[in-house]
């Protein structure tokens, strides 16, 4: 399957939700601790294991995750390490952009997620304990929700309901919000270690996955959270970010600091399905194609992008 270099460290990759071959990745210099970065737009070829760089975007700071606008196909948001987020469309040329800089965290932005209900709005998670709420036709946020203790690392919009999400935090909880509510309405101290990522399930809204420093994943019944619904172990080092499949409702990848990127079916005794350990250095960045069953796509510190069919290895031409 195709893989793609990137001239900087990989920090995230997603899919686009408008064209079943299209990618953005983040990447950020010196393993993201200081020094430029760039966003990637790649298209995999319609005949054979290429991948194209459609256009690419350079920062000033590294670039933390990405995030592709619900509503506008050409249109992206990326979190930069000098606490903006940058917005960018790729029918513009590069000169052109970012068509708008929003800034306003005092820390690194680390994580997005683009509201795929309401399709108008995003999320930020900033290291300065805060999650923001934006719209594009807005120069500034339309709220700042601030209860973390901690750096929030990620921020993921429920699939069944537009106004709930949640959001992961160093401070070892998960919230979910309604921004609706004044403040949150559940904590879960998920983790006794630092939560770096967090993802709903695409079939039951009250589902959750969260995946920690602890080296494991847990999922949580947002109805009864005293216990977790399933514990995932199979990771020697952090998880450093969880999804589910969009198209499985029992499905969840992962990838981690032990340099892997694992599948599990979170109902099965042996959870652990697949394991692929194509990835020479950190695997911090996965997702799944909502277009295409099984199509997934991996992104690491080896300054590569790795897009595959589920079932395959990564590595396979």
């Amino acid at each position: 399957m195709p893989v793609f270099k990137t001239p900087f460290n990989g920090y995230s990759v997603r899919f686009s939700p408008f064209y079943e071959s299209r990618l953005a990745v983040a990447t950020a210099q010196n393993f993201g601790i200081l020094g430029n970065g760039r966003v990637h737009v790649i298209d995999l070829a319609p005949t054979g294991p290429v991948i194209n760089e459609l256009i690419a975007f350079d920062t000033a700071d590294g670039v933390y995750d990405v995030a592709w606008s619900e509503s506008h196909d050409s249109v992206l948001v990326a979190a930069i390490a000098d606490g903006s987020i940058k917005v960018y469309d790729t029918a513009l040329p590069p000169q052109s952009n970012p068509v708008r800089s929003l800034k306003e965290h005092a820390r690194e932005v680390h994580g997005l997620d683009y509201n795929p209900t309401r399709r108008d709005s995003f999320l930020s998670a900033s290291w300065d304990d805060s999650v923001k709420l934006w719209t594009l036709d807005r120069p500034v946020s339309l709220r700042t929700f601030r209860e973390h203790a901690y750096c929030v690392y990620s921020v993921a919009w429920n699939p069944k309901h537009a106004d709930v999400f949640a959001s992961a935090s160093g401070d070892c909880t998960v919230r979910i919000w309604d921004v609706r509510e004044p403040g949150s309405t559940m904590v879960i101290p998920g983790h006794e270690h630092e939560i770096l990522s967090c993802d709903w399930n695409k079939y039951d809204e009250c589902l959750i996955a969260t995946a920690s420093v602890d080296k494991s994943i847990k999922i949580w019944d947002v109805r009864n959270y005293r216990v977790p619904v399933s514990v995932l172990n199979g990771h020697g080092y952090a998880v450093k970010k969880v999804k589910f499949s969009p198209h499985r409702r029992n499905l969840l990848v992962s990838c981690s600091y032990d340099m892997t990127v694992c599948l599990w079916d979170f109902m099965v005794e042996d959870a652990l399905v697949g394991r692929h350990d194509h990835h020479t250095e950190f695997a911090v960045g996965v997702d799944l194609s909502v277009l295409v069953d099984g199509l997934m796509a991996s992104t690491g510190w080896d300054e590569l992008v790795y897009v595959w069919q589920q079932g395959m290895d990564p590595r396979a031409s």
